[in-house]
């Protein structure tokens, strides 16, 4: 599209599906090394310019992210945005997470939230953009409007966002433009990752495939113009499936497919002239390469390794060498991102599997959990309690004030000494009336503290605002469903010497009561039956003891809008974290996992759950 001018922001793809920034200065970095064309490798170390992200490289080719010690890709895009936005004034917008450091929003809603903000508007909310949060202005909080809870967010300035002017397409290709390519040459980077892709990266435009193949092998490989396709079938073999596997058995010897294959490459393969001589540079086989789809791509990569592998060529791991230095996981992973876009043979290794559930466990092997009464438990929707009003709830919490102090009411941002600015329902208590909150100390305006307990879950009991200190028994809004928890005889990763406990939570779909998002609506539940899993120690019981305090409180689960599919009115967990990967921690939601348990303990301790709880729920 044509732009007069636009700011750049290079971003990448997390877990969740969702679109994250870099920050203002590593995007400048990254934009230089697109500017300055094929004279700057191609690849981008972003260790250079933030000591934080020392393990990241991007090749430009690709437009992939790549750890090198974990061999991690995620996708990278060069977004556009408008001058006049957030990113153009280096303006961030960013939410404290629960280690107490700050998280910046993705600058779509960072974005939103500046638009707003310089509207003077008094707050924003940001379901229309599909997260169910307030951002108040006056009192630089997020409040989520399922669960109330509240987090402190910043406005701060940084550098301003790369700037670039002219015609701009929505996905830009590297190099960023044919003049880029002719530029006189800049002196290279002289660290060990860049000289490490410029010496890969010359052996290839070279056609040096001897630096990869032993003599015997470079007889039977094609000129460099040619891209190699697996072999035909022969008469006994069934063809390749989507995932490039050969299904039944093959009659052809590989060694002598291989051969056959260089020998007597079909004319539509080479992707060359075919008066091309064999030192041409291979510039036209990856035109050729890039025709290809994902899938047939897959199917080369496939059955060429398995190929070269059954014919003894070596071949290089892209990640799982042996060796502590840091440099090992970098060559491997370059060099297979490079030798792959290059249309070289790369075998990469397989990677670590997700497992989310144990082996299969009969009846007999499942049994009750010592010190845990019963398998099961089950909750239905509670009303809040009747016959009280707010006013005489929040009374057995508060001590009048009559010579209020001369600072703000951190609800309603007005004097205390002054009547509460807050503007909603009225409540039937005088505006001026100021108390104190008695075991925390706090001070608000009467006023507002009712008009807060009526905007929340009226279940009788109230959270400070400021310090979220819990009065009463604070519950939630789960809808009816069922929590069932027993033994099975399998150890989790990290966790040897114990059983484990297996819980699983199922809740059906149905209709929003009056306390959720949307009366009367139909709600999801995706994903039920899930299957958690805690070790079977003393702490592990202890925490199954505290979340079955949080279900019965209704605390677990609540109606909102999920993070990962983006989809409203349906159940999504609430605050309270679980391991649902049984033997691996891919997704960061299994095991080993060291500080899950003590994490868990802190998330229910801010519900208002700890050990005097399940006396509590016992009397």
């Amino acid at each position: 599209m044509l732009l007069a001018s636009a700011v750049v922001v290079w971003e990448w793809l997390n877990e969740h599906g969702r679109w994250r920034p870099y920050s203002p200065a590593v995007s400048h970095h990254i934009e230089a090394v697109v500017r300055a064309g094929p004279r700057a490798g191609g690849s981008v170390v972003l260790g250079q310019v933030d000591s934080r992200l020392a393990p990241y490289i991007i090749d430009l080719q690709s437009m992939n992210q790549f750890r090198q010690d974990t061999g991690t890709l995620r996708p990278v895009r060069r977004n556009y945005y408008d001058p006049s936005s957030a990113p153009g004034k280096g303006v961030v917008w960013e939410w404290e997470n629960d280690n107490g450091s700050w998280t910046p929003y993705d600058m779509e809603v960072g974005i939103t939230i500046q638009h707003a903000y310089e509207k003077q508007h008094p707050w924003i909310d940001l379901t229309s953009i599909g997260f169910s949060y307030v951002i108040d202005f006056s009192t630089m909080g997020q409040i989520n409007r399922q669960t109330q809870r509240q987090r402190r967010v910043r406005r701060r300035l940084d550098l301003i966002y790369p700037m670039v002017t002219g015609t701009l397409p929505k996905a830009q290709s590297w190099p960023a433009s044919p003049a880029s390519a002719a530029s006189p040459a800049a002196p290279p980077c002289s660290c060990p990752q860049c000289v490490l892709v410029m010496s890969i990266k010359a052996a290839v435009a070279d056609g040096g495939t001897g630096l990869l193949q032993p003599p015997a092998a470079r007889k039977n490989m094609p000129p460099p113009g040619a891209v190699k396709l697996p072999p035909q079938p022969g008469p006994g073999a069934k063809p390749l499936d989507s995932t490039g596997t050969v299904r039944g058995p093959v009659k052809t010897v590989p060694s002598q497919a291989i051969r056959r294959q260089a020998s007597s490459t079909p004319a539509g393969v080479t992707a060359g002239s075919p008066a091309s001589p064999p030192g041409t540079n291979g510039k036209t086989g990856r035109v050729a390469l890039a025709t290809l789809n994902r899938t047939n791509l897959q199917r080369l990569a496939i059955a060429q390794s398995r190929v070269l592998i059954a014919s003894g060529v070596p071949t290089v791991p892209v990640k799982n060498l042996n060796g502590s230095s840091p440099v090992n996981p970098a060559l491997a992973g370059i060099t297979g991102i490079l030798m792959s876009a290059a249309g070289l043979p790369v075998c990469l290794t397989r990677p670590p599997k997700l497992v989310l559930h144990p082996p299969p466990v009969s009846k007999s092997e499942i049994k009750s959990i010592p010190g845990v009464s019963n398998t099961s438990r089950k909750t239905t929707k509670k009303q809040a309690k009747k016959g009280k009003t707010p006013e005489e709830v929040l009374k057995k919490y508060l001590q009048k004030v009559r010579h209020p102090p001369d600072e703000d009411c951190t609800i309603c941002m007005e004097r205390l000494t002054a009547p509460s600015g807050y503007k909603g329902l009225q409540p039937t208590v005088k505006p001026d009336l100021v108390g104190r909150l008695s075991r925390c100390g706090h001070i608000y305006h009467i006023y507002c503290l009712v008009a807060m307990y009526n905007n929340g879950n009226k279940d009788g009991s109230l959270q400070c605002p400021t310090c979220k200190t819990i009065y009463g028994v604070k519950t939630g809004t789960q809808p009816p469903g069922k929590m069932e928890y027993h033994l099975i005889p399998h150890s989790l990763p990290g966790h040897p010497d114990c059983k484990t406990i297996r819980i699983i939570y199922s809740i059906p779909p149905g209709i929003q009561g009056p306390e959720h998002p949307n009366p009367g609506k139909s709600f999801s539940a995706r994903g039920f039956p899930r299957h958690c899993y805690l070790p079977d120690s003393e702490k592990g019981r202890k925490v199954l003891k505290l979340l079955l305090v949080a279900w019965d409180r209704r605390l677990i689960f609540a109606i909102g809008t999920s993070s990962t599919t983006g989809e409203s009115d349906t159940v999504v967990w609430n605050e309270v974290h679980h391991k649902t990967e049984f033997g691996s921690n891919l997704t960061g939601h299994g095991y080993p996992d060291a500080n899950y348990l003590d994490n868990v303990l802190a998330e229910l301790a801010a519900q208002g759950i700890s050990e005097d709880s399940t006396a509590q729920e016992k009397d």
